[in-house]
């Protein structure tokens, strides 16, 4: 008889659950279930840089995902099923996504006096709010502490822990006076499902700690004392009730309490792992290994690779930390702010009917008509920074650009060209990341955004790399169902749960003809990059827009004479 493991992921817009039988490996089931608030599961604000949640979503989502994929299992599998069988669960979620909380670990805003206050509500990662105070926290830990900021890139993001309380001060001080401590919405999951009553005892990841909260041991854990209180004397408070040790995502949280037990319809002896970020257990779910960059590719992106050694300070990066992904590495993350959001954006707003009524139709008929398109002949050069620049410049205040544009230009070419910004973007990493001495042998693609033939094309030859997809479809829930079923006790390492996983077998590789004109392309998309990123920059922008014609007219004229 088989025991099984459940994946929980929450992502962006909606919660998924998978349940993985841990004989077979294979993927029993699975159950999504949206955010019912705000649009798509997002509260907004006339600010456009807000973007909240209700963890009372996050718990009424998380029901319906696990009873949902009990029953599927339970049809499935039939009589060898029972919810018995269930042995563990970790948890992916966001982040930095912070929640405020009062002293027994609950949410603000599941309390009826902070029910409908923005603030109190969990401040999800992609809430650029805080740009203000995150500049100030790069300025004085470049003074103060400067190794704070070479082991996150070289700047503190306005998506991350510290700036995100800090902003939250100054614009709400009741909120924040409120506020006994603050979670991590991965840490607060699994405090909640084991049933944890002091906000001190929530056991902290040490990946959103390492990543977004500037935590390590070689400093003795979060930033110290003096410098929070050299920002604003009230954070070095908050530090006082945070957290002084964090755990690696194949640590316990526990067993689910008596109360989730029926909740959920599992059984109190269902083990719950320390919880950590999506990306991070989407890599684990892609089978990361050392050479591999593993790319999570949806509404955002997010890359992560294994590295061991003397580790360089790597400018742009969200990060360099000791265990984030697997124990006995450093993981490396950079990403993108903005992908998939970019084409749903310019889908939802600016493409005409003629594509299609329904979004689906226009995404099909976008799809089809700029694959016949080759590689630099629309003339178009676009710049990816819809929602800002996360790496390698680390400036959420850059927006985006479409460059070239004529009065014959076609939506459909629009699309390509922000597929191929967002490619561009992605080559800037790689090079990053090669030139501290770390060699990308191959990329390994999960996420909604790799069953997209025609992106994943483009990224081949941009990056001019085979690109693999995970054998996965869902390799966050399949990680955090991994790990769930290490910390039960059925695997003795990782990398032996890991070996239940299959490996990709759908490839892209580069064409050599595209390769080429994408060289001529991304040296113009450097000079977009550094003119309008970098400061002070000495170069020209003059010569871009005639070269996108140059290289437009020599592709036309090549297919002419086929």
């Amino acid at each position: 008889m088989s025991n099984y493991s459940i994946g929980l992921d929450f992502g962006t817009n909606s919660c998924r659950a998978l349940l993985i039988d841990l004989t077979s490996g294979n993927e029993v089931a699975h159950h999504v279930s949206r955010y019912a608030s705000g649009t798509n599961g997002i509260l907004k604000a006339k600010d456009p840089l807000v973007a909240r949640q209700r963890p009372s979503d996050h718990v009424a989502a998380m029901v319906a995902c696990v009873r949902g994929v009990l029953q599927t299992a339970a049809c499935a599998v039939g009589d060898g099923f029972h919810s018995d069988q269930v042995v563990g669960i970790g948890v992916a979620t966001t982040g930095s996504s912070v929640i405020p909380v009062d002293a027994s670990g609950t949410p603000l805003g599941m309390l009826d006096e902070f029910r409908d206050d923005l603030d109190a509500q969990a401040w999800l990662w992609k809430d650029h709010s805080s740009h203000v105070e995150a500049n100030e926290i790069t300025e004085l830990a470049s003074s103060m502490h400067p190794e704070y900021l070479a082991a996150c890139g070289g700047s503190y993001s306005p998506e991350w822990f510290w700036s995100k309380i800090l902003h939250m001060k100054r614009v709400n001080p009741v909120v924040f006076r409120k506020a006994h401590s603050f979670l991590e919405h991965c840490d607060w999951i699994p405090g909640l499902l084991v049933g944890v009553d002091r906000a001190e005892a929530f056991k902290r990841s040490i990946c959103p700690a390492g990543h977004k909260a500037m935590f390590s041991e070689s400093w003795g854990g979060l930033p110290s004392e003096g410098f929070l209180a050299a920002l604003d004397p009230d954070l070095a408070s908050v530090r006082q009730r945070l957290y002084s040790t964090a755990n690696s995502v194949v640590d316990k949280a526990g067993a689910l309490s008596s109360e989730w037990a029926t909740k959920l319809g599992l059984s109190e002896s269902t083990v719950v792992s320390v919880g950590s970020l999506d990306a991070h257990l989407g890599a684990i779910g892609a089978k990361i290994k050392e050479g591999r960059l593993v790319k999570i590719m949806g509404t955002s992106t997010c890359d992560l690779m294994l590295v061991k050694g003397n580790i360089p300070n790597i400018d742009g990066l969200s990060g360099i930390v000791n265990g984030s992904v697997i124990p006995g590495f450093y993981g490396l993350e950079a990403g993108q702010s903005a992908v998939g959001d970019i084409f749903l954006w310019f889908v939802e707003n600016l493409v005409p009917e003629k594509y299609g009524m329904s979004l689906d139709a226009k995404f099909e008929s976008l799809n089809k008509a700029a694959e016949s398109l080759k590689a630099g002949e629309s003339g178009l050069l676009a710049l990816d920074w819809n929602n800002g620049v996360r790496s390698i410049l680390a400036d959420p205040r850059l927006s985006g650009l479409v460059l070239g544009q004529t009065l014959g230009t076609e939506a459909h070419e629009i699309y390509r060209a922000l597929i191929e910004s967002t490619a561009f973007g992605a080559l800037n990493i790689i090079r990053q990341i090669e030139n501290a001495g770390f060699l990308v042998e191959e990329v390994m693609c999960c996420g909604g955004l790799a069953e997209n033939g025609l992106l994943m094309q483009i990224y081949a030859n941009v990056l001019n790399r085979r690109m693999v997809v995970a054998k996965s479809s869902q390799c966050s829930a399949l990680g955090a169902a991994i790990v769930g079923a290490v910390v039960s006790g059925t695997f003795s390492s990782l990398s032996n749960a890991q070996a239940l996983i299959g490996d990709g077998d759908c490839i892209y590789y580069p064409d050599i003809d595209d390769v080429a004109t994408y060289v001529k392309l991304y040296e113009l998309y450097c000079t977009l990059h550094d003119g309008f990123g970098r400061a002070p920059w000495t170069g020209s922008f003059s010569h871009v827009m005639k070269e996108l014609l140059d290289i437009r007219n020599n592709v036309k004229h090549k297919l002419e004479n086929i």
